[in-house]
């Protein structure tokens, strides 16, 4: 078993884990199984990374002391149960799943289980990500910490007790959509005011990315920065001023409770 990494779902998630742990983490080939129920699909990232391929779950288990569970949530309660009798002493299980705890994953194996629990958003997908981090008691601090060190290529990763995981869903997994509908939104306004389109999206795109890193390289509070550029009878205090009125921050606070309120309403266990 050694320290040899499963990845059971290859999908554009789990790739995601491959690929960072792979090709920005260092992470031996030769130690990294794949398994998934589209063998084409697990076939042709397993040739792209060089990594070796299990025929089912029962031929991946056994050889991994490290197993990634990246399918979808309704299929991860079936797929449990199924590795249950393959579990061995030792084992970390880490899951992607939204909505299913740690409590339920553990009932469906074993109690003391060694189990953790991520929460991943899509920009992973280019090493610009966000993973929220949640541990089972069994889970030493030396294993969260080599778990932490295998993801940090895909991001960041933020620790938090799983009773806050729901809300790091509605902020953080849904949060690259926000920017998206943002910046979708202000590239329909410069259109608006007689900018050409592709001009008008490298325009916001550039603001939300030099916006972005100067949050990102600076301590201070947003709205210092704001009020940087917020002269006094400007444009930016008019702009600013129907934002306000038409309810701009209540309803982005409104959108992120909503769907924490969601992922609770999904939750298993």
């Amino acid at each position: 078993m050694k320290n040899n990494i499963g990845l059971i779902g290859c999908g554009e998630m789990g790739s995601a884990l491959a690929r960072g742990m792979i090709t920005w983490g260092g992470v031996d080939p030769s130690s990294v199984y794949l398994y998934d129920i589209n063998a084409e699909r697990k076939g042709a990232l397993a040739v792209e990374l060089k990594t070796n391929t299990a025929d089912s779950v029962a031929d991946l288990i056994p050889h991994c002391r490290l197993v990634f569970i990246a399918v979808k949530p309704q299929d991860t309660e079936g797929l449990l149960y199924s590795i249950k009798p393959l579990v061995k002493t030792g084992q970390i299980f880490i899951s992607i799943a939204a909505g299913i705890t740690i409590n339920y994953i553990e009932s469906c194996l074993y109690p003391g289980t060694k189990v953790i629990r991520l929460m991943p958003n899509t920009p992973c997908l280019i090493g610009e990500g966000t993973i929220v981090i949640s541990t089972g008691d069994a889970v030493t601090d030396e294993e969260r910490k080599e778990v932490e060190n295998l993801l940090k290529s895909l991001g960041i990763t933020v620790r938090l007790p799983e009773n806050l995981m729901d809300a790091a869903t509605g902020l953080s997994g849904t949060g690259p959509a926000y920017v998206y509908l943002f910046i979708e939104t202000l590239i329909d306004a410069g259109v608006s005011v007689g900018i050409r389109r592709d001009v008008a999206a490298r325009l916001v795109i550039q603001n939300v990315i030099g916006a972005s890193k100067m949050l990102h390289s600076n301590t201070v509070h947003p709205a210092e920065l704001r009020n940087i550029v917020t002269s006094p009878a400007g444009t930016t205090s008019s702009a600013m001023l129907v934002l306000e009125e038409e309810g701009f921050r209540s309803c982005l606070i409104k959108a992120v409770r909503e769907a924490t309120k969601r992922s609770g309403e999904l939750r298993l266990g």
